[in-house]
């Protein structure tokens, strides 16, 4: 298949909802073979059709646990349930998050600690998955981006100052600005 360059912060179909899936083509089975390839490649462990320029309701998944159990597949117009946040600081080194959209940065944030994911996969089947812990934070961060939210919209100060101050150093923050998977080094 083939590696998808990644909108970067700004472009705006990285801040507008998405619109549902509506037809399970050969169209679609492309575009998610594409997207498990250019998540590989960048490297990451969640990929949502927003940050590759699709405004569709789809993300991908790839992430192995400490038990060496893989988590993989497709969430094909997704809900999510979520429990409640903790209310606590966010620990710099067990809540630190990235995003593909915001290259090379990383940033505590606070995440709930379960949700329920209800999709559909490639074949058109419902299915439904209970999280915890990292598993539920891709499902909250890759849901987020298909409303619209990346999580640097969630950061509280003084994280959300470093990250704005990082944004316009690097001049990102306006449309059609991308990086393409094992061609740039947007890195640090």
């Amino acid at each position: 298949m083939a590696v998808l360059p990644i909108r970067i912060t700004g472009d705006p179909v990285l801040h507008t909802p998405a619109e549902p899936v509506t037809s399970f083509d050969e169209e679609l089975r492309t575009l998610v073979a594409d997207m498990y390839d250019t998540m590989a490649a960048a490297p990451g462990v969640g990929l949502a059709g927003p940050q590759v320029g699709v405004p569709l309701r789809l993300f991908v998944f790839d992430w192995t646990d400490e038990e060496g159990e893989r988590h993989r597949g497709e969430a094909i117009n997704p809900v999510l349930w979520i429990s409640p946040a903790p209310i606590a600081e966010a620990d710099e080194d067990e809540d630190s998050e990235g995003c593909l959209s915001i290259p090379g940065e990383r940033f505590p944030l606070l995440r709930s600690e379960r949700a329920l994911l209800r999709a559909t996969d490639l074949e058109g089947r419902d299915y439904e998955i209970e999280a915890e812990g990292w598993l539920a934070r891709i499902f909250q961060h890759e849901y987020d981006h298909l409303n619209g939210v990346l999580y640097a919209d969630r950061l509280e100060y003084p994280y959300a100052r470093t990250l704005a101050k990082t944004i316009k150093k690097r001049s990102w923050g306006g449309p059609g600005q991308k990086w393409m998977p094992g061609v740039d080094d947007l890195e640090g």
